[in-house]
This record gives C-alpha cells, structure tokens and sequence, in this order.
C-alpha cells in the first residue's frame, strides 16, 4: 500500500514537473520568435511609414513608430510616369508566361528523372547538378541569345531561366517520396500508359510541389531585372524593376542639375520616390506571402530531405 502511495505521489510530481517545464518551453518560444518577427516585420513597416513622411524627419530619426508630416507627393510622382503602368503589365506578363514555360519543362523532368526504370537518370542529374556548380559565364550566354534572335524579346527573359536545376532536384524528391512504385504497377495492370499514369494520377497527387514551384517561379520572374538589362533595348518592353530603377535615376539626375534654390525640394522628393518604388515594387508579393508561405516552407523542407 505504502509503495503505491508513493508510485502515485511520484507521477503527480512528474506530472506537475512536466507540465511546469512544458510551460517554461512555450513561453521561451513565444519570445524568441516575437522577437523574430519585430526583428524581420519592422524593417517592412519602417519602409511603408517611411514612404508616406517628410524625408527631413526620417532623415533626423523622427519616424520610428508612425509616420509624421504625412505626404503623398511620391506616389503621385511615380504615379505621373506612364512607364510605371507599362512596366507593371510587362512584368505581370513575364511572370505568367514565363512560369507556364517553367513548369511545362520542370514537372515533367522531375518525374521523369524519378522513375526507376529511367536509363540513364543518374548521368542526367549529375549533369543537372553540374549547372548548380558551373556556368558558362554572361558574355558566351549573351551571344548564345543574339545568335538564337532573342535579343530586346521575352524570350530572352524566359528562356536562358526556362529550367531552374534546384526546383528540378526538389520536385523530383518529391515524386520519389510521394509516388510509390506499386501505385504505378496497378496502373499498369489496368492498362494505363505512362502518359496516362502522368496525367490522371500522377499530377493531381502532386498539387503541393506544383504550388511551391509555380511561387518559386512567379518570385523569381517578377524579381528579376539583370536578364532585362542586358538583352532588352526598347523601354516599351522593360519589366517594372527596370522602369523603377529608371524613375530614381532620373530624379537622382534631376538633383545635381537644378539650381540650388530647388535643391533642398528636389531631395526631399528623391528620398519619397525611393520609399515609394521599394513599396511598389513589393506590394504584391508582400500581400501574397502571409497566404502562401506555408507552401514556400514546405519546398524548402522537401529539398532538404534528400537531395
């Protein structure tokens, strides 16, 4: 009786122990990943608040929590650039188009370079991963696009980047893990060829690894602006971050050849065109990525089980 007592007693304390340990735990990462979040979420809101008050303020370290002098002018600003609407419709259609191209080429290699019974993969991926490694350099890719007839098209903006070797490698992993081989075998038995066994059952079983490539992609694209730079030569089919990086030179320009009356006004306007391009060029992933982030953490989880 007295042992019983006392096997009792010492599980309550266990429990209590645990319970008070488990507490101390949750509470250590509420902190630790509140101040993650200020640490990674305040810039952002610095740069919103920032946008919309007096550079002279924020120059002074006046703007911390709210903005202060409310202004406008920099988004009229940019906004009175007819370039800005045009880069925006241009970008939105490089992204589209260019992720369609990306994924049409990357999901069916992946499961391809999946299969088992594929001769050859391991050569295939040894040279895929060769990419990763090395490159041919700019100058060989730039004449490869002249003598292809791609330069100042959107082609050359999605074709040099139809094929990203580390989406390949984690969709592949994914197919790998996801698809079993007797789930191929029964398809097989029933008469299903393998472009059937793609079609019907293969994709709608791999949604998850279609999402996180189409962001990966669609990030990719609309970030861009290096591939623009160089094989583009009509501003007309320049991408937003060209138009923006177009807008702060003409107004860092404008600073150094007005006089000096206008100078102070000239940098204040500056600065807010600075703020405000930063805030255009962001908002739409910015909006996107409190809704899609889940998926973003799961590519990222999936390439890191195997490679």
């Amino acid at each position: 009786m007295l042992h019983t007592e006392l096997a009792v007693k010492n599980e309550r304390r266990a429990k209590i122990s645990e319970t008070r340990a488990d507490r101390v735990f949750d509470i250590m990462n509420y902190v630790i990943l509140t101040i993650c979040l200020l640490v990674v979420a305040y810039p952002l809101y610095f740069i919103v608040i920032a946008s919309i008050s007096d550079p002279v303020d924020v120059n002074a370290g006046k703007v911390f929590l709210y903005p202060v002098k409310v202004t406008l002018d920099g988004y009229r600003r940019i906004l009175d650039y007819e370039s800005f609407f045009t880069g925006y419709r241009n970008t939105i259609m490089y992204t589209v188009v260019g992720t369609i191209v990306n994924m049409v080429l990357t999901v069916p290699a992946a499961y391809a370079l999946s299969r088992k019974d594929l001769v050859g993969r391991n050569f295939f991926m040894m040279l895929i991963t060769f990419t990763m490694i090395f490159s041919g350099g700019l100058i060989p890719t730039y004449l490869l696009v002249r003598d292809l007839n791609m330069l100042d098209t959107i082609w050359a903006l999605i074709i040099p980047v139809a094929v990203s070797s580390w989406n390949l490698i984690v969709a592949r992993t994914f197919f790998q893990q996801t698809i079993p081989d007797d789930l191929l075998e029964a398809a097989q038995l029933d008469g299903a060829t393998n472009v059937q066994f793609f079609a019907r059952i293969v994709m709608p079983l791999s949604m998850p690894i279609i999402a996180v490539l189409i962001l990966f992609y669609a990030v990719n694209h609309w970030n861009s602006y290096s591939n623009a730079l160089y094989y583009l030569r009509t501003t007309g089919k320049y991408p937003l971050q060209l138009v923006l990086r177009s807008i702060l030179f003409e107004n860092s320009m404008n600073d150094m050849v007005d006089d000096a009356a206008n100078l102070a006004a000239q940098m204040r306007l500056g600065d807010l065109i600075k703020y405000g391009v930063i805030i255009a060029s962001s908002l739409p992933l910015l909006i996107l990525y409190p809704f899609l982030q889940r998926y973003f953490i799961q590519g990222v989880m999936i390439g890191a089980v195997k490679g």
